[in-house]
């Protein structure tokens, strides 16, 4: 949902992610396998190509943020941010949510990344890797500012602080209907 999407950069995204979800299943089954590297690496490329053109949204703003005022790692914090982000703004973006489910192969987008993590059992709560619940009034004010002006729900200090909480305790990611 980056601000100069498109339906070029969004066709990339989702094949992208197809085949990213693909490829990490099979390797996870089978972690000598070719297939699923070629797979991942094909999804990764396409995801690249869709990023550097469209830009990033509000998941990537929290994560820089994050690892650059804590100093969390980045491809765990990206993955336990993702499904929240995901859970907020589906409702605002409906036909991307029902693109991100399709890709995932399941009824919502959220229901696919919580299924899709608990398979590969990826990282699912920013206190794993150091966050203190503490921060997160602070996070959420540091954040506050790079919320992007065309996210597809308001966000303000309140979603982000609640956002927050729910990745730092790790509990699973909701379609939010709010």
């Amino acid at each position: 949902m980056g601000p100069a999407r498109n339906p070029i950069n969004q066709a990339f995204a989702m094949e992208g992610l197809r085949a990213v979800a693909d490829g990490l299943r099979r390797i996870a089954r089978r972690p000598d396998g070719v297939d699923g590297r070629d797979a991942a690496l094909y999804g990764c490329y396409l995801s690249g190509v869709a990023f550097t053109s469209a830009g990033s949204g509000l998941h990537h703003k929290i994560c820089h943020v994050l690892g650059g005022a804590y100093d969390l790692p980045y491809a765990q914090t990206h993955a336990t941010v993702l499904p929240y982000v995901l859970g907020l703004n589906a409702r605002g973006a409906p036909d991307a949510a029902r693109r991100i489910a399709a890709a995932l192969g399941a009824a919502t987008p959220v229901a696919g990344l919580n299924a899709l993590r608990r398979e590969l059992d990826a990282p699912r709560a920013l206190a794993d890797y150091g966050m203190r619940r503490e921060d997160i009034p602070e996070a959420a004010r540091l954040v506050l500012p790079y919320v992007p002006a065309d996210n597809p729900v308001p966000v303000g200090i309140d979603e982000l602080t609640d956002l927050l909480t729910r990745a730092w305790a790790g509990e699973p990611a909701q379609d939010r209907k709010d």
